[in-house]
């Protein structure tokens, strides 16, 4: 389409002499178009096409509530009923128009910030290298609107036991709270509806009572009436991890405090300039104070102990002394355990580092026990490791038997014992040739080494055995496991004597 400023200017040069041919030329414009032009006289003519359908704009919105919404259901009782003839995208095009089953999206209104008002509760993951090895966590962060001090703390998963024992953390570090917590949409503390329709789960509506506050949920898509800690999140993303090593969750977990209560709190916000420390000063006295002692969340579990006074608990084994074959009530705190028979405390035990499983656990002051936990689980790491170092031919070897069986630990642990009974060099014949022949029976394995041993008239070596190994510590703390029956060497020699 040709704008009108140039229709009139090929007119105009027209009057004045120029040619059709020089005026397409130079205005670089077809030679019919400016035929066209100098015959319409430079004006621009009117649109022929109009938009001949017209339809009620009450119809469409009457048809549209009566139909569910369902705009191929209007489009076919609005033609086929009513006679209109309307294509189908011009159809919702004009439902579009008039906004029609829409919601509309709604801004979200800027809060005013006021002393001691608000504070906001939220998560996210982050990939974080842990002793050079990358690990998903949760970090979860309590922030106060008006000061802006802020609490920052890391977990390797977060349920709904954990936000209690963080949010207790928080407000007894700081001894105040604000009066709201402002909170996502979370099934944590929420049980249904969203924003302000939704109910909270009792057990926080009455964990929150307890210092002071209520959750509420912001609207559904508004995140940003949480922006302060969304805000911190990008903080924590570009301030706090960049250019830190961390050798353990505890270690980025200090890290983390000293950087959200010391760093961060007499750190100026940018644009206003406000220092938090000075701001939560101030701000005390419209805060919510703590009392004095609140006791900390904990969930109880009831565990059997065992015949050799064990209880488990997530993974671990916690000696219990005096006490066999009781019904115990494990109480979980945030970083200990205490232990109750009959609400008499027993023992307590401060939690071990985050991903500690399958360790024993006994008090201080006790002599160490002789048993083991009767359904302790019997990894073969340690035996794999051994195994690996003897060669490169026993690695191979192991590589192709684990992944023909698939279980692995009760076979290494039987290679591992062969190992033990005979020696280095006469073993790794035999797995040569259960890697020629690709045997992963481990009594197959036996028998090579038994036919090895009688076509090559192999001699026991001399061992000189210091009989003073039974007092030793590792002697005792494996004296309860299976025990290497030597009987077969016995028939073997009679044998070769014989």
């Amino acid at each position: 389409m040709i704008e009108p400023d140039k229709r009139n200017a090929i007119y105009c040069l027209y009057q004045e002499g120029m040619s059709k041919s020089q005026i397409a030329k130079e205005l670089k414009v077809d030679r019919k178009t400016v035929r066209n032009i100098i015959k319409q006289k430079g004006i621009m003519p009117e649109s022929d096409r109009s938009d001949k359908i017209k339809v009620d704009p009450e119809l469409l919105r009457e048809l549209y509530n009566e139909c569910d919404g369902w705009a191929e259901r209007v489009y076919e009782k609005l033609t086929e009923e009513k006679g209109v003839k309307i294509g189908y995208s011009t159809l919702t095009k004009k439902i579009r128009d008039l906004g029609i089953g829409q919601k509309k999206n709604q801004r979200c209104d800027r809060g005013i910030e006021i002393p001691g008002d608000e504070m906001q509760h939220d998560t996210t993951t982050y990939q974080v290298k842990l002793d050079d090895k990358k690990t998903r966590v949760v970090a979860s962060m309590l922030y106060f609107r008006y000061s802006k001090i802020r609490y920052l703390k890391f977990y390797m998963n977060f349920k709904r036991f954990k936000m209690k024992c963080f949010i207790h953390e928080a407000l007894d570090y700081y001894k105040y709270c604000a009066k709201i917590c402002i909170i996502d949409n979370t099934n944590l503390a929420r049980l249904s509806g969203s924003g302000k329709n939704a109910v909270i789960v009792p057990e926080m509506e009455v964990f929150g009572k307890k210092y002071g506050f209520e959750f509420v949920c912001h609207s559904l898509g508004h995140a940003n009436r949480k922006a302060g800690n969304e805000r911190s999140f990008y903080t924590v993303e570009s301030n706090f991890l960049p250019g830190r090593t961390f050798k353990s969750m505890e270690d980025l977990n200090e890290q983390a405090f000293k950087w959200a209560t010391e760093r961060m709190l007499n750190r100026p916000v940018s644009k206003t300039n406000l220092i938090p420390a000075k701001a939560f000063e101030f701000e005390q006295s419209y805060l919510v104070k703590i009392p004095k002692y609140l006791h900390p969340p904990y969930i109880v579990h009831e565990r059997s102990c065992d015949q050799y006074g064990y209880v488990a608990i997530d993974g671990n084994y916690y000696w219990v002394p005096g006490q066999t074959l009781f019904k115990a009530k494990i109480f979980e705190y945030s970083d200990f355990i205490t232990i109750y028979k009959d609400r008499k405390l027993l023992i307590k035990y401060d939690l071990p580092p985050v991903g500690t499983k399958n360790e024993l656990f006994s008090p201080k002051g006790y002599p160490k026990p002789v048993y083991q936990p009767a359904f302790r689980k019997k990894p073969s790491a340690n035996e794999e490791k051994k195994l690996r170092a003897v060669s490169e031919e026993v690695n191979s070897y192991l590589n192709f038997a684990i992944k023909s069986k698939g279980k692995k630990h009760s076979f290494i642990r039987q290679l591992y014992r062969l190992l033990q009974k005979i020696d280095k060099s006469l073993f790794e014949k035999i797995i040569r040739r259960s890697l020629t022949y690709r045997i992963t029976d481990i009594k197959a394995v036996e028998n090579i080494a038994i036919l090895l041993m009688k076509s090559e008239n192999y001699d026991l070596p001399f061992i000189d055995v210091d009989y003073e190994y039974k007092n030793r510590e590792a002697y005792i703390e494996g004296y309860f496991s299976d025990e290497i029956d030597l009987s077969i060497y016995d028939k073997i020699l009679e044998d070769n004597n014989g």
